[in-house]
């Protein structure tokens, strides 16, 4: 399937020579450089099926319904459905509209190139949001599944019974899954750690510890749509691994077969058993400063969603991410804003307690010496 996409490459500033800067830029003025090295292909042409069906058709209606959910399509507004145009979407559009009008109704096909008011990439979030709703429904019984290990080894053939028919319903909605959502990957991580505890006698696999001096002057890949999980990946990746980093994003691994990839299908730094790719980088490169332990924890919950470590934190910056997507912000501006926010929170977490304690102190001199001069 063809799908719209902007492969780019964002080099980030490191530790040694700073920003770089733009030509024309005001002297001190911070940039970063960014170098778009593939063509982009034409902007994807959606598909709209407009349809109505008179009220005592209710159960022509629920048919109706029922095969535009399985057909992946998304709803905007009242009998009015969108896919990508792609020439399967079309025939399967053409044919229920046929099959409408055949039952009493009125129906019209049309492919549109922009809708108005919403871009391209909000309209792709939204059939992120409706794919991440149905993975949501197999993601907590294949959780409960992995976490039964007690289960696994009284009954390995009840449970690879129970692993194959979730891994049966995600390929259906990993078919009609046309974006890509990030909960598709986190569920294909998910079955690689049922799969390795079937493999392993009940116990997940485990990696050796790497050295990040052998991780310089790379180009990482991951897919685009950024979320919490990929744009600190990227951060720490930066900071901590490889300040020459070079990111790019791309769908698959076709095109960049010498980049190292993450958070994708089949890469090696990702979600591992219930960690995100955040703590499996930490873990993965022995990482032990106290302000990413912090860090890592408030990533885990907003990414993994099961309140593990009881921090809100990462919420916050989760949400503005994906606003920032449906503004239409480029994945290396959403990128660049996201390291912004995560080198505030990095540095208000590295703050030597002393320092707290002088500043609160000093405020609080300043107060009762105020109360004193005023009583």
């Amino acid at each position: 399937m063809s799908r719209n996409e902007l492969d780019t490459r964002v080099t980030l500033p490191n530790k040694q020579t700073g920003p770089v800067l733009h030509p024309g830029n005001k002297k001190g003025t911070d940039s970063y450089y960014k170098e778009t090295f593939m063509s982009q292909e034409y902007p994807v042409s959606w598909l709209f099926l407009l349809f109505n069906l008179p009220a005592k058709h209710s159960r022509d209606r629920v048919k109706v319904w029922r095969r535009l959910k399985k057909f992946g399509a998304i709803q905007l507004k009242t009998s009015t459905y969108v896919l990508p145009d792609e020439p399967v979407h079309y025939e399967r559009f053409q044919s229920l509209a046929k099959e409408i009008v055949d039952n009493g109704g009125e129906s019209a096909l049309v492919r549109v190139k922009e809708i108005e008011g919403m871009p391209y990439a909000a309209l792709v979030a939204t059939f992120n949001e409706a794919r991440a709703r149905e993975y949501a429904e197999i993601a907590e019984p294949l959780t409960l599944l992995i976490r039964d290990t007690r289960a696994w080894k009284t009954s390995p053939e009840a449970f690879s019974n129970r692993l194959q028919k979730l891994r049966n319903r995600f390929q259906e909605i990993y078919d009609i899954d046309f974006f890509e959502s990030s909960r598709g990957e986190e569920l294909q991580r998910l079955f690689r750690t049922a799969e390795s505890l079937e493999s392993n006698g009940g116990e997940p696999e485990r990696k050796g510890q790497l050295r990040a001096e052998e991780y310089q002057g790379k180009t990482w890949v991951t897919r685009p749509g950024l979320e919490i999980d990929r744009v600190g990946s990227a951060w720490l990746i930066h900071k901590f691994i490889d300040p020459e980093a070079k990111f790019v994003f791309a769908r698959t691994r076709a095109k960049h077969q010498s980049a190292l990839s993450y958070v994708m299908i089949e890469s090696e730094f990702s979600h591992n058993s219930d960690c995100s790719t955040f703590e499996t980088l930490i873990e993965r490169f022995g990482i032990r400063e106290r302000a990413m332990l912090r860090l890592a924890e408030i990533i885990h919950d907003a990414d993994l969603e099961d309140d593990k470590f009881h921090r809100v934190e990462g919420f916050g910056i989760d949400q503005t991410l994906k606003g920032w997507a449906k503004q239409g912000l480029s994945d290396e501006e959403i990128l660049l804003r996201g390291f912004q926010c995560l080198d505030g929170l990095h540095a208000q977490f590295k703050k030597p307690s002393a320092k707290i304690s002088q500043a609160q102190s000093a405020v609080r001199l300043s107060r009762y010496r105020a109360a004193e001069e005023k009583n």
